[in-house]
C-alpha cells in the first residue's frame, strides 16, 4: 500500500509538471537599425527578469516563461507591425516587451495590441504623444515621457551656461516630440533656440543640414537623434567642418559606438538619459555582469522592470491573460506594499500569492503615473577623456 500511496504521489508530480502553464513573454526590439547596438543588451535586460523567475518557479503554481524576439527595426512601423503580429498570431504571447522606438510602439499598439487585447511595456518610448494614446488600458511604459526629459534638458542647459543652442532632431515621432519639448522648455527658461530643423536617417552626407545649423549659430548644437544613424552623422559632419565643437545627447544619442566612433572630438559634451542611484540601479548592474553582459548600457533597468512588472502583475491577478493582468500593473508598481528590487522577484511572487501587497521599486526606482508610464530620473554624464562620466541625477 505505501509503496502505490508513493507511486501514485509520484504521478500526480508528474502530471502536475506536464500541465504547468508556459508563459509567452514578446521582447520587440531593434535588433536591426539605428538602436541596434544597444538593443542585444536591452533584451538581455529582459530576459534576466525571465530567468529569475522561472528560479523560483513559483509563477502562476509553477508556469514556465520563455521569451520570444521579434525586431522593430526601429523606425519602419510597417515592419514592426508585422513582427509584433507574428508575436501575437504565431508565438501566442501572453504580452510584449517593447516596442523601442516610439513610432513603431505607437504604430503596433493600434495595429496590433488594441485589436488582439495584448498588453505591451514600452522600455523606451519617449514621445510625449503616447501619454494621451487610445490604448485601452493595454499600454504602459517604464521610460519617463520625454515631456519630462525636455524640461531636464532645459535645466541642465541653463545651469551650465548655455544661452542658445542649434536643434537637429530625427524626422520622426521620438525626434520631434523631444525637439519640441526642449524647445518649449528651454525657451520658458530664458534661452534662444536659433533653429530646430529635422534630419533623415540613412543618409551617406548630412553637409546640406549641417550647413543650415551653422549657419543659425548657437552656443552648442542639440541632437535629438539615433546613436547608431542620422544623429552620428550630424555630429560627424559637424566636426569635419568645424560648425560645432560641443553637442548635447539626449537619451537617443547616448552609447559607446557613438564616443567610438567619434573619438575625442565628443570630449567637453554632456547629456540626460534615464537613470537612477537608487540601490536596484546598482543592483541590476552586478546582475548583468554575473550574466555576461553591460548592464550600464542604455535602457537595460527599464527592460529587466517591464518583463518583471508584467510577471509580477500576473501573479497578482492569478491569470496570464492581458485581460486579467493587465489592471494589476499600477497596483504592483506603486506603493503601498513591502518593496521588491532587483534579484527579489521571488519575493515579490510569494508576498502577490499570499494576498499581500508589493510596491515594485525594481533597477529605475519604479513609480507609475498618469495613464501607466514612469515619473521619470534622469542621470546627466560628460564625456571625459572616451567614457561617459556620470555628473549627478535628477
Amino acid at each position: 500500500m505505501k509503496k502505490l500511496l508513493l507511486a501514485s504521489a509520484a504521478t500526480l508530480a508528474l502530471a502536475g509538471v506536464a500541465n504547468a502553464e508556459e508563459v509567452k513573454i514578446g521582447i520587440l526590439l531593434g535588433f536591426t537599425g539605428p538602436l541596434e547596438s544597444i538593443t542585444p543588451n536591452m533584451a538581455a535586460g529582459a530576459e534576466l527578469a525571465i530567468a529569475e523567475v522561472n528560479k523560483a518557479g513559483t509563477l502562476l503554481d509553477g508556469a514556465t516563461v520563455s521569451s520570444v524576439r521579434a525586431d522593430s527595426t526601429c523606425v519602419d512601423a510597417a515592419a514592426a507591425t508585422a513582427s509584433g503580429e507574428r508575436l501575437v498570431t504565431s508565438d501566442k504571447v501572453n504580452g510584449i516587451v517593447g516596442a523601442d522606438c516610439s513610432g513603431v510602439s505607437g504604430a503596433v499598439l493600434q495595429n496590433v495590441a488594441r485589436p488582439n487585447g495584448v498588453v505591451m511595456i514600452s522600455p523606451s518610448s519617449t514621445s510625449p504623444a503616447l501619454s494621451t494614446a487610445e490604448d485601452d488600458g493595454l499600454f504602459f511604459r517604464t521610460a519617463p515621457s520625454d515631456a519630462r526629459q525636455g524640461e531636464v534638458i532645459a535645466d541642465v542647459l541653463k545651469e551650465r551656461g548655455i544661452s542658445s543652442v542649434a536643434i537637429s532632431y530625427t524626422n520622426n515621432d521620438y525626434g520631434k516630440g523631444l525637439a519640441d519639448s526642449i524647445q518649449s522648455a528651454f525657451e520658458a527658461a530664458g534661452g534662444t533656440v536659433t533653429i530646430s530643423a529635422a534630419h533623415e536617417d540613412g543618409k551617406a552626407d548630412y553637409s546640406a543640414e549641417v550647413a543650415a545649423l551653422a549657419s543659425a549659430g548657437g552656443d552648442m548644437l542639440v541632437v535629438a537623434g539615433y546613436v547608431d544613424q542620422g544623429g552620428k552623422g550630424i555630429i560627424q559632419a559637424s566636426v569635419d567642418t568645424g560648425a560645432f565643437d560641443t553637442f548635447f545627447l539626449p537619451d537617443g544619442m547616448y552609447g559607446d559606438s557613438l564616443i567610438e566612433a567619434i573619438g575625442s572630438p565628443l570630449d567637453g559634451s554632456f547629456g540626460t538619459v534615464p537613470g537612477t542611484d537608487s540601490d536596484g540601479a546598482q543592483t541590476i548592474l552586478d546582475m548583468a555582469a554575473e550574466a555576461g553582459f553591460d548592464g550600464t548600457s542604455s535602457y537595460v533597468g527599464e527592460d529587466y522592470d517591464a518583463a518583471a512588472l508584467m510577471l509580477l502583475a500576473m501573479q497578482a491577478a492569478g491569470s496570464s491573460a492581458p485581460a486579467d493582468y493587465k489592471d494589476k500593473i499600477m497596483d504592483v508598481a506603486n506603493a503601498p506594499g513591502e518593496k521588491i528590487l532587483p534579484g527579489e522577484l521571488a519575493k515579490g511572487l510569494e508576498l502577490l500569492k499570499a494576498g499581500e501587497d508589493i510596491d515594485y521599486v525594481g533597477a529605475t526606482n519604479v513609480e507609475m503615473i498618469g495613464s501607466g508610464e514612469s515619473a521619470g530620473s534622469f542621470r546627466e554624464f560628460t564625456i571625459t577623456d572616451g567614457k561617459a562620466v556620470t555628473d549627478r541625477f535628477r
